[in-house]
């Protein structure tokens, strides 16, 4: 029985486009992306508790216990399983939140796998798949732990080989608010249908693909209101493609050695916060489901 996982990482991803195909009937929106896993990550500790008892041992400030991801996912799956285990849960916080990144998320699923390593449980990733889709639209990407073609909300995933790469992060320090963008009557909303294959084979020599074919949809709508975003835009314009991740508000460009991505974070505005990362082929935590 493991009693202690140390050093847990949660990686961000990057949606190298995000398509926006249509809306349900109950208001959620249909996309299509690509989830690119990258090497920056936050790193969760856990410790199992015979008491039942979760506990976030370093809460962030402003977010009740019972409103963290964390929290929420493990007793998810405290209850899922009917366990009697509970766990202290500790983060070292690197991500920046309401990035577009993925962090919140990519916490919730870290601890989806670490807990089903250390109570024992043996669920199978799909199973954790489909508890992870309770906890966001996102999460489920992050258990599901390859590079991945997504549809639906975003829970229909398909892996995909990606080249690696090296990517410089940006992020302008503006919280997007999520909900605002969706709610954006100018928000494009019947992007065309592309397939997979499509993907891959107009971007076998540049991972982002044409911006007249690729692009993210919520980008234009989040520049109409966040000047910061679209200034992190215009400065990535005058020597590379760039593209904003999620919501945002953080942009990033792909570079094929990290010399070059380096090179550009040498002239970053102090004013922004910005990251040299590298792909990943699959979660560090992969082996775990």
């Amino acid at each position: 029985m493991y009693e202690i996982l140390r050093d847990c990482p949660a990686p961000a991803k990057l949606n190298l486009f995000l398509h926006i195909v249509g809306r349900r009937p109950n208001g959620y929106h249909e996309l299509q992306t690509v989830f690119q896993l990258i090497d920056w990550a936050d790193t969760l500790h856990f410790a199992r508790r015979d008491d039942g008892r979760i506990v976030h041992t370093n809460p962030l400030p402003g977010v009740p216990p019972e409103t963290d991801l964390t929290v929420r996912a493990a007793r998810l799956l405290q209850q899922h399983c009917g366990v009697r285990f509970g766990v202290e849960i500790a983060i070292e916080k690197r991500l920046p939140a309401g990035g577009g990144i993925g962090g919140g998320s990519s916490d919730a699923a870290t601890t989806l796998l670490a807990l089903n390593r250390m109570w024992q449980l043996d669920l199978p990733r799909s199973e954790l798949q489909a508890l992870a889709l309770r906890l966001g639209a996102d999460v489920p990407f992050f258990v599901f732990g390859r590079n991945a073609f997504a549809e639906g909300l975003g829970e229909e995933l398909h892996a995909v080989d990606l080249p690696h790469r090296y990517f410089l992060v940006v992020n302008p320090r503006v919280h997007v608010a999520t909900d605002k963008i969706f709610r954006d009557p100018l928000l494009t909303r019947d992007s065309k249908i592309v397939t997979m294959a499509f993907f891959l084979e107009h971007t076998s020599k540049n991972v982002l693909g044409p911006d007249e074919i690729f692009r993210n949809d919520m980008q234009a709508a989040v520049i109409r209101e966040y000047a910061e975003v679209a200034a992190v835009i215009d400065w990535f314009r005058t020597f590379t493609t760039a593209r904003m991740t999620g919501s945002g508000a953080s942009v990033f460009a792909a570079f094929d050695t990290k010399a070059e991505a380096e090179a550009a974070y040498q002239r970053l505005p102090e004013r922004w916060l910005g990251q040299v990362t590298a792909s990943l082929a699959e979660h560090p935590l992969f082996a775990f489901a």
